[in-house]
């Protein structure tokens, strides 16, 4: 942790100085907007220094509330044992997807810690990232520091990013056990109820090669790294995009590698999937690969397998969707500069 207050002091007492751009001259804003640069670039490395506090907490946080999930789950599951939350007889509708442990809450300690830790970890999530990009509003009513790119640099940027997010939305519908996606099968419930769930929670499906997993065992996070960038790049670059948006980038690589090194040393559960089989995770990780296609380059995997287990429907209207909801977050953004929260 000496690490991260280090960076935080950095961050704080540090000046970051900007190559572009002097005091004083007029910048073109995208959408025709143009904003005159004046001495208010104080109050915007302000704004910077919190942005990059928030977003190095949000990833920090997370990486390591990861490595200690276990115990964490352990002393939260005691807690609620405590509490009498374990075994009260809260129950799911039947309509919702259960797992083995059936449609009810906190049956066993295990599942009321593992529960419970998913309700702390979004906790953190929101409090750290939604703080940092308060902050980025803010940051976006001060005057740019740096030149925007021209038309053609966004509509590259525009494609980069909408393919990242078809290639994470498409991987929900093929999960992988490094994923926070469950995997749901038919189930065998012969109750005649029809309110009762048809589908059953099956998180074993999860330890196998297949489709995006091929490619990479991390298909939903890894493509925050080129939407990240991509993003900075279209809102114009500056220190402020960075500091959101690239090192988003940084802890989706670094949150990976960090979830690869806990399944290299046996240490329990990622992702979903709490209990896993050791030698089917290891197996898993045999087979494929973190660097995209490396796993293929070796003859670990075949591009043939790829090619016929992709869910190419799921990526098409991924990389729609991913469009749409890009252009309507740049417009959000774009429409805040020059606005104060």
């Amino acid at each position: 942790m000496r690490g991260h207050w280090l960076l935080f002091w950095l961050l704080r007492h540090v000046p970051i100085s900007s190559a572009f751009s002097p005091v004083g001259t007029t910048l073109d804003r995208p959408y025709g907007k143009s904003i005159r640069a004046s001495s208010s670039s104080s109050q915007l490395f302000a704004y910077e220094t919190e942005i990059g506090c928030a977003t190095i907490a949000f990833a920090s946080s997370h990486i390591a509330m990861s490595a200690i999930r276990n115990d964490l789950i352990d002393r939260i599951g005691d807690a609620a044992y405590q509490l009498n939350w374990v075994n009260t007889g809260w129950k799911l509708p039947d309509v919702w997807p259960g797992d083995e442990a059936g449609q009810e809450i906190f049956p066993t300690k295990e599942i009321a810690g593992r529960q419970l830790y998913r309700i702390l970890y979004t906790i953190v999530s929101f409090s750290t990232l939604g703080t940092g990009f308060a902050y980025y509003l803010n940051a976006l009513a001060e005057e740019p520091l740096t030149m925007l790119p021209n038309d053609e640099d966004v509509a590259l940027n525009y494609v980069i990013a909408s393919l990242a997010s078809g290639i994470s939305l498409a991987s929900l519908v093929n999960p992988s056990p490094l994923s926070l996606v469950p995997v749901y099968e038919p189930g065998n419930n012969t109750n005649v109820d029809r309110r009762s769930a048809s589908i059953r929670r099956n998180d074993s499906k999860k330890l196998q090669a297949y489709g995006l997993t091929r490619i990479t065992r991390h298909p939903l996070i890894l493509p925050v790294v080129p939407w990240g960038f991509a993003t900075a790049m279209i809102m114009g670059g500056h220190v402020r995009d960075y500091l959101l948006f690239g090192v988003l980038s940084l802890y989706a690589i670094a949150g990976c590698a960090a979830q690869d090194l806990r399944v290299i040393r046996e240490e329990g559960s990622v992702g979903t999937v709490f209990t896993p089989e050791q030698s089917s995770l290891q197996e898993f990780f045999q087979q494929t690969s973190f660097i995209p296609f490396q796993a293929v380059l070796q003859s670990r995997q075949s591009m043939d397998d790829i090619l016929q287990e992709v869910p190419w429907w799921a990526l098409v209207v991924g990389t729609a969707v991913g469009y749409q909801i890009q252009e309507s977050f740049i417009s959000f953004l774009v429409g805040n500069v020059g606005r104060t929260l």
